[in-house]
């Protein structure tokens, strides 16, 4: 007896892609903006653990807070007592003036083929679409997206703001491309020159490739001019509890222990950051453009801007459950989940 549509289209149990910007850690180095063609001589920026006391600055009870006099009276006793801080730091030397940060990008193709689902026909169906996707697209706005998020120093997070120039440069096959990273904006992706086109090109070549022995190889380093000794910002370890006068922050060091210590970012944040492309969701207009995620998350807000059905598995099963094709740019979103990779099963 031949199945139906729905018992034929199921979701699987089973349903996971690997991720196809595969993104390295970044290091940190200090120089001179002058210097920055020839950085071989440039130092590892170094995480230095700071010891200082305190000030009480923390919000009190609303009874001492509404009472003038027992704020006062607390105020003071707490002031008597100790308050030891202890963290990490990382700063620029004083005779450097410019950071360095330093990733490698892979691109990976064969989106159409996912690592793992177990309902033959629906991995058939996907794979259809996906196709269909790549021939009406061909996968170019995705690709100038991600392009664009490195040529204008997303990545940078914090050490891009205040900087007095931020230079991008790009090596793909032995091609150095440079940007000026303050010419391109983070609220929108219109600038268009004909390096950040050959950029998105060799993305796009990978990304649109059907098997998988093509791939893109790109070396990525930025220059962000902050000016002498200023402090920068490696990534921060996840400290899930501080009791007073234990260390509080820790920052995220490559060779940690080793002669070759030096500061990093973490791959996760690099790789958030040449995501964050989705200005198709209905807040785009107030918030920009936000990373790819299935319900739209950005934890530093606490909010996910996809809870509707415009999250990616309402989507999904919308279009492989009831035939149901999405708009242009849905269809933008839902590859560019795909490409971020994770398990999407039942």
């Amino acid at each position: 007896m031949a199945k139906n549509k729905k018992e034929e289209f199921k979701n699987p149990s089973v349903l996971a892609f690997e991720a196809k910007l595969v993104v390295s850690d970044a290091t940190m180095k200090s120089g001179l903006w002058e210097n920055r063609e020839d950085t071989t001589k440039w130092s590892a920026v170094n995480v230095e653990e700071i010891r200082a006391r305190g000030t009480i600055s923390n919000r009190m009870k609303s009874d001492v807070m509404d009472d003038p006099s027992k704020l006062e009276q607390k105020i003071e006793e707490e002031t008597k007592k100790p308050n030891p801080l202890l963290y990490d730091k990382a700063s620029l030397p004083f005779d450097a003036d410019t950071l360095k940060v330093s990733f490698t990008l892979r691109v990976l193709g064969n989106i159409r083929k996912p690592t793992a689902c177990n309902i033959a026909d629906y991995k058939t169906k996907l794979a259809e679409l996906i196709d269909g996707y790549s021939r009406e697209f061909e996968f170019k706005e995705l690709s100038k997206r991600y392009a664009y998020n490195i040529a204008n120093a997303r990545f940078l997070w914090r050490n891009r703001v205040g900087a007095e120039f931020v230079e991008v440069r790009v090596k793909i096959n032995n091609k150095v491309l440079i940007f000026n990273a303050y010419e391109m904006g983070l609220r929108d992706f219109t600038t268009e020159n004909k390096q950040l086109n050959h950029l998105a090109d060799a993305i796009q070549n990978a990304l649109s490739d059907t098997t998988e022995e093509l791939f893109t190889f790109i070396e990525v380093e930025a220059f962000s001019k902050l000016g002498n000794a200023q402090q920068v910002y490696p990534s921060q370890k996840m400290n899930m509890e501080t009791k007073k006068g234990e260390k509080s922050k820790f920052l995220f060091k490559l060779n940690e222990g080793k002669e070759t210590e030096i500061a990093g970012m973490h791959s996760q944040k690099i790789g958030n950051a040449l995501r964050t492309i989705d200005d198709w969701h209905t807040s785009s207009e107030n918030t920009g453009a936000i990373a790819i995620e299935p319900y739209g998350s950005v934890t530093s807000e606490g909010k996910a801007y996809r809870t509707g059905s415009d999250n990616f598995y309402k989507l999904l099963d919308n279009w492989m459950l009831k035939d149901k094709e999405p708009s242009d740019e849905e269809k933008h979103y839902l590859m560019a989940v795909l490409i971020r990779g994770g398990v999407f099963s039942e």
